[in-house]
């Protein structure tokens, strides 16, 4: 499959107003957003940093007619508290607007599970009814013991929700794990 750059975006009104199916990536700072995206694609196209924060706009890539959204992540980053706000209003603004988006992956770094900014993303898809999933990240550098409860832990919550969706994908950017279960949930007819 190929995949073409379409651009980095500072605000939801510069966004092409293209009608193909999307599909964005979302979490905390420096969860893995970017590597899973270039482990999807198979190369290497959204930028990567161990910085968190280095995301500051919403990058779109065409991957043969389906456009991928890599998006700023929420909770710790090095930036201002005003960046943080524009960046948090922005966010709001694009979920909100984009028609198009067919699912929200929220991803959540297995080592840690959960986090409150994670919930709170979750209240706010629920509560505007945004179809999402969770993908687990970094599952190399975990316990397989660990991820098992965490993995638990996160069907009880999601369980409870109306927008979310009920499989969590385990992945590995570095191992390619889990790359096969998220391409098939974005290339699935």
């Amino acid at each position: 499959m190929a995949i073409n750059f379409l651009g980095s975006f500072e605000t939801v009104e510069s966004l092409p107003k293209r009608r193909a199916p999307e599909f964005a990536f979302i979490g905390r700072s420096n969860v893995g957003k970017s590597s899973l995206l270039n482990a999807l694609v198979g190369q290497r196209v959204a930028r990567t940093s161990n910085t968190p924060g280095r995301t500051q706009s919403i990058n779109l890539f065409d991957w043969d007619g389906i456009i991928l959204a890599d998006l700023p992540g929420y909770g710790y980053a090095k930036a201002s508290k005003t960046d943080i706000v524009r960046w948090a209003d922005r966010l709001e603004k694009y979920l909100c607007s984009r028609d198009q988006l067919e699912r929200l992956f929220i991803l959540v770094d297995s080592r840690h599970g959960l986090k409150d900014s994670d919930i709170d993303m979750m209240d706010f898809c629920d509560a505007n009814a945004l179809p999402y999933q969770i993908v687990l990240t970094k599952f190399d550098k975990s316990k397989k013991s660990d991820i098992e409860k965490i993995r638990a832990d996160i069907e009880c919550e999601i369980a409870k929700r109306g927008a979310a969706c009920p499989a969590i994908i385990i992945t590995s950017a570095e191992k390619k794990t889990g790359i096969p279960e998220l391409k098939k949930e974005i290339c699935a007819p």
